[in-house]
């Protein structure tokens, strides 16, 4: 492996709440402004209520989850001195019907385009980026990484409580996010020359208007020499964002070696990733899952199990695997981000309760 395979990276989306009602406030750009005056750079999202993170680039887990908490405390810290509070939370638990757009020529465009699907996001999701040579490379671990993904988002799944409400799902926010029209799975592509033509007959359509609105859950990054994973909710706490970027980073491992080796990846069907998708979004980490790989249904916690066991010899190359199976054993010991909210949504049926949740979990370790 060259020095591509050691390296990774994190971007985290959060919510800005207010302090007393939950619901999300329009203060990105004072939030950001605050951040710069810390020499911490801000992404400003869609709807004004949202704000992103960007971590360096690391080798090991150990200073990615460092880094993690740092950012976390920091724009926690930012949020508060304009009169917000930080949730890491994929889906406002309690929203108004319409979300306030960020006022760049960009998102304004994206608003008068598609109408109300811009207005009601607020959806707040994780990206992992790891280090590949070219694009090429890029698209072939995005083939292997397919099967994947349904489980990295019943892993992270964080988005159960919606409109004071559970919605029946552990991520609502990957239900909602597939609206739009380059969002969820992409196709199996064969060469670099199949992934262009495709975005250019998006782009020729209207169904996106720049290469950055490729929403697919793994795709080479449009500003890095990465592949990038963007299926996840964002995780509760930063121990769970930090498990996730390490499988994935030892799962793109896997793919070079096989890759290395001559190996293509088997195509998995639409159709099949549709319905572990569907899934995974209702089931998260606390039912069956559906694999993708051999249509077989078992829990969860044993498709988990199965990565982990594929990507064993990766996480050895690594020095990864007491991190992994430290991390893997808390989370599943106290459940993810979707299983937190119910349980303290369904204690007294108030959101508010569920607010207070997201707001510990948000800073846990930090």
């Amino acid at each position: 492996m060259d020095a591509y395979s050691a390296t990774f990276g994190v971007e985290e989306e959060f919510l800005l709440a207010d302090p007393r009602t939950g619901a999300p406030v329009a203060k990105n750009v004072a939030v950001a402004q605050t951040a710069a005056e810390l020499g911490i750079g801000l992404q400003l999202e869609l709807t004004s209520c949202q704000v992103e993170t960007n971590t360096a680039v690391h080798i090991n887990a150990t200073e990615l989850r460092d880094e993690l908490r740092d950012l976390r405390r920091s724009i926690a810290s930012c949020a508060e001195k304009n009169d917000a509070r930080l949730l890491a939370v994929a889906i406002p638990p309690t929203v108004p019907h319409t979300f306030p757009i960020t006022d760049t020529p960009r998102y304004r465009r994206m608003s008068a385009d598609f109408g109300l699907l811009a207005h009601e996001q607020g959806l707040c999701g994780c990206h992992v980026h790891v280090g590949v040579p070219d694009r090429e490379v890029a698209l072939q671990v995005g083939n292997f990484l397919r099967p994947w993904l349904p489980l990295f988002l019943a892993l992270t799944a964080n988005s159960a409580i919606y409109r004071g409400a559970e919605t029946g799902f552990a991520s609502w926010r990957s239900i909602l996010w597939r609206r739009w029209p380059s969002a969820g799975p992409p196709p199996y592509f064969r060469s670099v020359g199949d992934y262009d033509a495709m975005v250019a007959m998006m782009l020729s359509s209207g169904s996106i208007f720049d290469e950055k609105m490729v929403y697919w859950d793994v795709r080479p990054s449009t500003s890095f020499p990465t592949v990038e994973v963007r299926v996840s909710d964002i995780p509760a706490t930063v121990e769970e964002t930090a498990l996730l970027a390490t499988l994935i980073r030892a799962t793109v491992q896997m793919a070079r070696k096989s890759l290395a080796q001559g190996q293509t990846a088997p195509p998995v069907t639409a159709e099949i990733l549709r319905a572990a998708y569907w899934k995974a979004a209702r089931s998260g980490l606390d039912g069956d899952s559906l694999d993708p790989a051999d249509g077989h249904v078992r829990p969860a916690v044993a498709q988990l199990a199965k990565l982990v066991e594929h990507i064993e010899p990766a996480l050895e190359e690594l020095g990864e695997r007491a991190f992994v199976a430290d991390s893997m054993a808390a989370v599943l010991a106290r459940g993810n981000g979707a299983t937190r909210q119910l349980n303290a949504f369904r204690g007294r049926h108030d959101v508010d309760d569920v607010v207070a949740e997201l707001a510990a979990a948000t800073l846990q370790g930090c």
